[in-house]
């Protein structure tokens, strides 16, 4: 079986032909710009997001079949009639509906809570949706005229590629607008952020088919973050990975139920055609890990990514140096988007070496916040599965083993989201499993100040206000 996997994903989008028996190769690869057209705006153009799916899906030649995975939270209106954009992408970084969100009341949150499972934050779809009903008149128009269709990117991608207007579940568990008791959209959310329900897609199970692309069917669509879980082989409870990408997202497999409320967040790992019920997860995201790599490139810390694992001596972290990267603010446990980014414990000696370490620390201190704070809900495997860009520094995955102290694995196949996407499609996989690096938390790199590091992320929340 031969499968074009499309991960369509913040920065870029890429397309990777997946074969039966362990051979893989990445058919194109594909850049889009980011617009910031106010602070804390992120934007898409989607025609430029389903133009470069396109052109990748044409690289990929001749397939069996087409996976899709999208960025989770992103989401726009169109028009039913024509398909064309009403708005452009709110992406899932930005954060607009921040103060409007802040004048909910405490019970609203908590119903948030209770029925999708997610805090009111600018983070999830459902107050961008909102934005959009109230900011933008040809959306307003469009739901006066009965032409209106709103939803995260991936029902817009499947409604111009195939024709369909249709979510996966576990797309639809990122809104804030999923009642995770019925997995039915929620009149009481929809109410709650005056999103009209009609105007949402239908909602299948991940691997449902969706119509097709010429004459090759889109047999699977799911958020990337949960396609890399599938791709990490995580089928257990405890079984967690962590993406290192724009952002870094763990997820760990619950018990068979909705997990228990907690600093982490309930989501909808997959539902399976075959099965009855879903599969629950726990999440936890820090916004800035890929994204505070770059900036830190751009402001010239470093040059080249050779230079992430040319480190020597201690750690920037035992030598006082921080960095919180919380250039998007804090995601969990903390949920605030006024903190801002923040170096400290630098002195006449402190050069761009120093600082850029910081930088990577700042990363893996936040993601080890994550890790005990998912180990609160559900007994984690003693061993954490990582990938995206991060994962290829021996620093970084050594430096993230001593500070959790737990094994970090580094699978050799690298692009574990496409993985997922080909195994939801029936490609079998498990020759893609054989090799992998382990570091163990008894490495070289000194282990990390929890506290002093704490201390830096109570700076770092305070400075803003």
């Amino acid at each position: 079986m031969r499968v074009a996997a499309v991960d369509q994903g913040t920065t870029s989008t890429r397309c990777l032909v997946v074969e039966d028996g362990g051979t893989w190769s990445i058919a194109g690869s594909l850049r889009h710009r980011q617009h910031h057209p106010a602070p804390g705006w992120v934007e898409h153009d989607p025609q430029e997001l389903l133009q470069n799916i396109e052109e990748v899906l044409a690289s990929a030649g001749p397939v069996d079949a087409i996976a899709i995975s999208n960025q989770g939270e992103s989401c726009l209106a169109w028009d039913a009639e024509t398909g064309e954009p009403l708005s452009p992408v709110i992406v899932w970084q930005d954060s607009r509906t921040a103060e409007a969100l802040s004048r909910c009341s405490p019970s609203a949150e908590q119903r948030s809570k209770e029925v999708c499972g997610l805090p009111l934050d600018p983070y999830f779809s459902a107050s961008k949706l909102a934005w959009l009903m109230e900011n933008v008149p040809a959306v307003s128009s469009a739901l006066a005229s009965g032409r209106l269709r709103l939803g995260t990117t991936d029902a817009f991608f499947l409604n111009r590629l195939c024709g369909s207007f249709v979510t996966d579940l576990a797309t639809a568990s990122r809104t804030g607008l999923l009642d995770l008791k019925s997995c039915t959209w929620s009149a009481e959310m929809c109410e709650l952020h005056r999103v009209p329900m009609q105007c949402l897609p239908e909602i299948a199970a991940v691997d449902a088919g969706f119509g097709m692309f010429g004459d090759t069917p889109v047999k699977v669509s799911i958020v990337d973050q949960q396609a890399a879980l599938y791709g990490h082989n995580c089928r257990k409870p405890g079984d967690c990975k962590i993406t290192f990408g724009t952002g870094a997202f763990l997820l760990a497999l619950a018990d068979g139920k909705r997990p228990p409320e907690s600093e982490l967040l309930p989501t909808i790992a997959w539902r399976r055609r075959q099965e009855e019920k879903p599969t629950f997860a726990i999440e936890g995201g820090v916004y800035d890990a890929g994204a505070a790599l770059e900036w830190a490139h751009r402001i010239g810390l470093y040059s080249a990514l050779e230079e992430l694992d040319a480190f020597e001596g201690p750690s920037a972290l035992s030598r006082g140096i921080i960095f919180v990267p919380a250039l998007s603010g804090l995601g969990a446990p903390y949920w605030d988007r006024q903190a801002a980014p923040l170096f400290i414990g630098m002195d006449h000696s402190t050069d761009r070496r120093d600082m850029v370490r910081a930088v990577l620390e700042g990363i893996a201190i936040l993601t080890v916040g994550l890790i005990e704070a998912a180990s609160k809900v559900t007994a984690l495997s003693p061993t954490i599965s990582i990938d995206g860009g991060l994962s290829r520094s021996t620093y970084f995955a050594r430096f993230l083993a001593s500070a959790s102290n737990r094994s970090i694995t580094v699978p050799s196949m690298y692009e574990l989201t496409a993985l997922g996407l080909a195994e939801f499609c029936g490609v079998d996989v498990d020759a893609f499993r054989t090799s992998a690096v382990t570091f163990t938390p008894d490495g070289s790199v000194t282990a990390a100040d929890h506290q002093f590091f704490a201390k830096g992320v109570d700076r770092a929340r305070a400075w803003r206000r």
